[in-house]
């Protein structure tokens, strides 16, 4: 798979989702661990879980639990893969999803994903979503504090404006390693953040971009131009999707959710496919 870049780390253009095997609707945790094997041997070395990706409140880093098994169970070297989790956004266990952005909880938060995922260091740790009972600041300082300690080798922030990117990259010393945010067909309003990112050469990490667990599948029927294209070059029109953000900048690495084999096998695929000028101005304004 062609590669990207997050830091000083090279990772494959396409990373894998870990949420769908851990929330509602999650699968047996036998095809989760295909899943998970299946992108590796299609070339993913990027995957994304977070701590708050389970259902009860005593299963909390049930996904980053899951991810461990399934790459110390895979019969290759996982030592090039990148996994990047979050904290600071929490599941009571009644559905429902809360914040805490404090620096005592973040280094908490740390110490048990450290635990789950067994290493001694993350690779890529990321501010799941800013708290607005806690300065941005003192968040993002914690971040800071951990990646000086050694407890994370990559800091990245999730759910940012423009505003939260800039001061991120300030207070981290320039050290800002990537962007997480929402981006897909059906959701654009991350644009200014994608092009902030481009020009300073921070990665940017589209979440759903095939429009969430419960949508992906309708992705043609409510776009077109993207059923258009597909049909055209006789490939799925979620690929299209994935090869769309692709060509917006060297910087984007989309990380689709995935809780089938053949899910992350199609889009893993996706930096092979080449769109025209033409074709990639239709889905812009589709």
């Amino acid at each position: 798979m062609k590669q990207r870049r997050i830091g000083n780390v090279q990772v494959g253009a396409v990373g894998l989702g870990g949420m769908p095997m851990s929330i509602e609707g999650r699968p047996e945790i036998g095809r989760s661990v295909r899943t998970v094997h299946a992108a590796l041997d299609a070339g993913v070395t990027l995957i994304d879980t977070a701590d708050a990706y389970h259902l009860h409140a005593d299963e909390v880093g049930h996904n980053e639990t899951l991810i461990a098994q399934a790459l110390a169970s895979w019969g290759g070297d996982a030592s090039g893969v990148l996994v990047a989790t979050k904290g600071g956004h929490l599941r009571p266990g009644d559905g429902s999803w809360t914040v805490d952005g404090s620096p005592a909880h973040l280094r908490e938060a740390v110490e048990g994903s450290l635990k789950r995922l067994g290493v001694d260091a993350i690779g890529l740790y990321q501010f799941h979503r800013p708290d607005p009972g806690v300065p941005y600041e003192e968040s993002v300082g914690a971040v800071r504090d951990l990646l000086d300690e050694g407890k994370i080798r990559l800091a990245g922030i999730s759910n940012a404006n423009v505003e939260q990117i800039r001061q991120a990259r300030q207070i981290l010393g320039g050290r800002l390693a990537s962007v997480q945010n929402q981006f897909s067909p059906a959701f654009r309003s991350s644009e200014p953040e994608l092009r902030l990112c481009d020009e300073l050469g921070i990665a940017f990490l589209p979440y759903s971009p095939l429009g969430g667990i419960a949508r992906a599948g309708e992705l043609g029927d409510r776009f077109g131009g993207f059923a258009q294209v597909a049909a055209a070059h006789g490939v799925s029109p979620q690929r299209v999707a994935l090869a769309w953000m692709l060509a917006k900048s060297p910087r984007v690495v989309p990380i689709p959710g995935a809780s089938r084999p053949e899910s992350i096998i199609d889009s893993a695929q996706a930096p092979e496919l080449a769109l025209t000028d033409a074709e990639q101005a239709l889905l812009d304004a589709a």
